[in-house]
């Protein structure tokens, strides 16, 4: 991804949660006392001045009551039931290199998210996902290669073809033991 992409995905994470942020009628110390993401970080990512992890993106994405892909949403003014593949928008995680890609259209009304992820060999996110006012259901496809998730105390070894279905209301963890890049779709459902 080029650096003009990183900056314009950066500008869009910021638009979204400072947007979010005002429309809950939240300051800046509120949203880092709901999230634990000091207020100088969240400042930082709402003027785009940080390329932060995928940890603290799903901190205020849970602190805001949003699902994590929500954060890579454009915005427009009348949101298409189409997302072509190449405006669909692709992060980079900086500490563990995952890539992920929102696969769903952006802004159009549906409670389903689908993301794509890349996952580095050995790589390893680890969230601290709490319950949440709102109820958000994932299922993990893997595509290719093998990850390790687990969900709270429960461990799971998946390979290429298995589904893994778990409600986001506890820490979760991410890992590619294998020797190559796995791949997997995410699907979630935030329940209204």
């Amino acid at each position: 991804m080029s650096d003009e992409a990183v900056d314009d995905l950066n500008q869009l994470i910021a638009l979204r949660v400072r947007s979010l942020r005002q429309a809950q009628g939240l300051s800046l110390e509120a949203l880092a006392g709901r999230s634990g993401v000091s207020r100088s970080m969240i400042s930082l990512i709402e003027r785009g001045e940080s390329s932060t992890t995928a940890v603290v993106l799903e901190r205020l994405a849970a602190a805001l009551g949003a699902p994590l892909a929500s954060l890579f949403d454009r915005p427009r003014a009348a949101a298409s039931p189409v997302a072509r593949a190449g405006e669909q928008p692709s992060w980079r995680d900086p500490q563990s290199g995952y890539r992920r890609r929102n696969v769903s259209p952006d802004g159009y009304p549906s409670p389903i998210r689908i993301v794509e992820v890349h996952f580095p060999p050995g790589a390893r996110v680890a969230y601290e996902t709490g319950a949440r006012d709102v109820p958000t259901h994932q299922q993990v496809w893997v595509l290719d290669g093998v990850i390790e998730v687990a969900v709270g105390a429960a461990q799971h070894a998946l390979q290429a073809g298995d589904c893994l279905a778990m409600t986001l209301d506890q820490p979760t963890v991410f890992h590619n033991p294998g020797p190559r890049p796995a791949r997997y779709a995410v699907v979630i459902v935030t329940q209204s």
